[in-house]
């Protein structure tokens, strides 16, 4: 049996729900999150049966008065749906089960964003030039199992944090070669939005749409697989997928910045691209994030960073508490 672990009784419980993986942490209030755990979302019913088995490893059970959770999904009612993922909750179930006094629901990318004012230089790299002008919008984006999308926008009273679905927008290709990739792709999706390309699984939409553009026989290659072996340099169609992804990130993310004007810099989050370390092609992504004809001299000035904290959702789910937002 796995040791059980002691906490203070009240403690409130902090949750970073994607598309594949729940993350886990208590805190108390004023305190750093602790105790994090991390189950994948495959091996339970509900996060009702994923909470429960948290929640376990404490010798005794915490008193739970709050909950932050973050959500790959759109928020805005009662039942939460996941847009990759079977998993639904309700949040008034949720607090009743655990007798909440209050629960507090915001996208994952929301989170992300409030996290953001709170880093160190230590929990980022910069990836070209560019510099930050201070109260200024500033864009976070990032590709996971999807990929999310949020802004920071300054108030009077500080930043606020925009919940959006931007990774659903269409996808729009920058040469005839992107074109194609989206010929070979639309008939499978209709749709093709930006997350069809940029995320876990889009890494593998690229690559059975680039392989036969580029003559060669398709594999059955997980997102790992790819990334693997275009660090290794031992598969060319690999290689090039990567710098596609690393392009198409460059549009999507230059589009997002004119679309906020994001002067107070881009950053880009998640569960791939932090990992991708130097196999994410950085020259490529600058060199077309800048690429906007009249306004390339505008994007120039606007810096982008790639986090490599290792959870900055928590940060910003103790921020929304912290400042009873």
């Amino acid at each position: 049996m796995a040791k059980k672990h002691s906490v203070e009784r009240s403690q409130r419980l902090l949750a970073d729900i994607g598309g594949t993986n729940v993350r886990f942490a208590l805190q108390s209030p004023g305190g750093k999150p602790h105790s994090f755990a991390w189950f994948k979302k495959e091996d339970y019913r509900s996060l009702t049966t994923a909470i429960r088995d948290y929640l376990r490893q404490f010798d005794a059970r915490p008193v739970l008065d709050v909950a932050a959770f973050c959500v790959a999904a759109p928020t805005g009612r009662d039942l939460v749906e996941f847009t990759n993922s079977p998993w639904t909750f309700s949040q008034q179930a949720i607090r009743k089960t655990f007798g909440l006094e209050r629960i507090r629901v915001i996208n994952d990318f929301a989170a992300a964003a409030l996290a953001i004012p709170h880093l160190s230089s230590s929990d980022w790299r910069k990836v070209g030039r560019g510099r930050r002008v201070p109260d200024r919008p500033v864009a976070v984006l990032g590709p996971g199992t999807g990929l999310g999308v949020s802004c920071l926008v300054p108030t009077s009273t500080g930043f606020t944090a925009l919940e959006t679905e931007g990774g659903h927008v269409t996808l729009a290709p920058f040469n005839e070669y992107e074109a194609g990739i989206l010929s070979f792709l639309r008939p499978k999706f209709g749709h093709v939005s930006a997350e069809r390309v940029l995320s876990g699984p889009g890494l593998v939409n690229l690559y059975k749409a680039m392989a036969p553009l580029e003559g060669r026989p398709v594999q059955r290659l997980t997102p790992a697989t790819i990334t693997r072996r275009a660090a290794s340099a031992e598969c060319q169609v690999c290689m090039d997928v990567v710098d596609m992804f690393s392009d198409m990130l460059g549009t999507v993310a230059s589009n997002l910045a004119l679309s906020v004007g994001a002067r107070g810099g881009v950053y880009i989050a998640g569960g791939i691209v932090p990992k991708m370390g130097a196999t994410f092609n950085g020259r490529r992504f600058r060199r077309r994030f800048e690429d906007k004809g009249r306004l390339s001299g505008y994007l120039k000035e606007i810096p982008t960073y790639v986090v490599t904290h290792a959870l900055p959702a928590f940060l910003g789910l103790v921020h929304l508490l912290d400042s009873g937002q």
